[in-house]
């Protein structure tokens, strides 16, 4: 499990494993003094998953789900069978992607996957305690209808799934998507938690809002006074 870098002294801890071909972040998050721990969507390889959270010496409390894709929502339901835990997550307009997860796996080579019914949905607004720390949840549609990320306000940190790329945004081409909405999102819900927020995406590198406010083509500030820059036909899932 690679370390991730976020803001010292920090209440949590992250470390980033990447799960099934399409190379998802899968995100195991901590409370530094307690050592309890969540995971952030688990797309796949659950044993290692479960291996990392004991090797680095962390009572695993909850499985966090940002939207139902396959690669982020797959090994779910296996992970609530050998730990008994609450899956926490996405907001229920994401049902219907769920419920599409076992013909997904056969359509993408990862057979087995199984649909699930969240314990817990979320919305915009709530909150999650992990240890001593508070997670505030978003509910940022646009990818998929039902996306949420989760923000630790003390360590400036976010896990904002698909919504927002190093570089780059969401994919709009799926059923339900919505290239407006998930602007919005970005511009109303994301910038205004500060620029120098570090956030893991749900796939490739970190970043920080504030550099992405500077650079990205799609949603960066300059880019959002011009016309907006036409939705990525193809990327990360």
């Amino acid at each position: 499990m690679s370390q991730s870098p976020s803001p010292a002294p920090s209440p949590i801890g992250v470390g980033v494993v990447p799960v099934t071909p399409l190379q998802q972040n899968c995100t195991i998050v901590w409370c530094q003094k307690t050592r309890k721990a969540a995971i952030i969507d688990p797309g796949g390889s659950v044993d290692g998953l479960l291996a990392a959270v004991e090797q680095n010496g962390l009572t695993l409390e909850a499985i966090w789900i940002t939207h139902g894709h396959l690669d982020h929502a797959g090994g779910a339901a296996e992970m609530q069978d050998k730990t008994g835990l609450d899956i926490i997550g996405p907001h229920i307009e994401d049902q219907f992607w769920i419920d599409q997860i076992p013909e997904n796996g056969l359509r993408f080579g990862m057979p087995g996957c199984r649909s699930f019914t969240p314990t817990r949905w979320l919305d915009d607004g709530d909150t999650l305690t992990l240890g001593e720390t508070t997670w505030e949840v978003f509910h940022c549609p646009g990818h998929t209808p039902g996306h949420v990320i989760f923000f630790n306000r003390e360590a400036r940190f976010a896990q904002v799934g698909d919504v927002l790329f190093q570089g780059s945004i969401g994919r709009t081409d799926f059923p339900r998507s919505d290239h407006a909405a998930l602007l919005d999102a970005i511009v109303t819900k994301l910038w205004p938690l500060g620029d120098d927020v570090t956030f893991i995406p749900g796939h490739g590198s970190h970043s920080t809002f504030g550099a992405e406010r500077q650079t990205n083509p799609f949603v960066s500030d300059a880019a959002m006074r011009r016309a907006p820059v036409a939705r990525p036909a193809s990327g990360p899932s």
